[in-house]
């Protein structure tokens, strides 16, 4: 069963931090690229946050440049998202999603996770 299982979500105050996880399997998880994407309330899900291929190159919209960071460990077949310095605009459920593609597109995204939810307090 292809799967990707995101945990790490919470309520934090404003200027807090947390670390999202995301464990795929069932698939060939080293040769995918990894996305994180989030959908605020009453908002469509928006382009990919930021993104890491296979071999370790990233992408960061403006928007988190600079107060998020990916990284996948590939023997541990994790990805992660640390998310420094939050404000209550970055509330909303975060999603992983793989691709063969580098895309920040959601359309181009082949598996998804089920979301974890990231509150920030203001």
């Amino acid at each position: 069963e292809v799967q990707l299982v995101e945990s790490g979500g919470g309520l934090v105050q404003n200027g807090g931090s947390l670390r999202l996880s995301c464990a795929p399997s069932g698939f060939n998880f080293n040769n995918y690229a990894i996305g994180w994407f989030r959908q605020a309330p009453g908002k469509e899900r928006e382009e990919a946050s930021c993104l890491i291929s296979s071999d370790g190159t990233t992408y960061y919209t403006s928007s988190v440049k600079g107060r998020f960071t990916i990284s996948r460990d590939n023997a541990k077949n994790t990805v992660f998202l640390q998310m420094n310095s939050l404000k209550p605009e970055d509330t909303a459920v975060y999603y992983c999603a793989a691709s063969r593609l580098w895309s920040v597109w959601p359309r181009d995204m082949d598996y998804w996770g089920k979301g974890t939810l990231v509150t920030v307090s203001s």
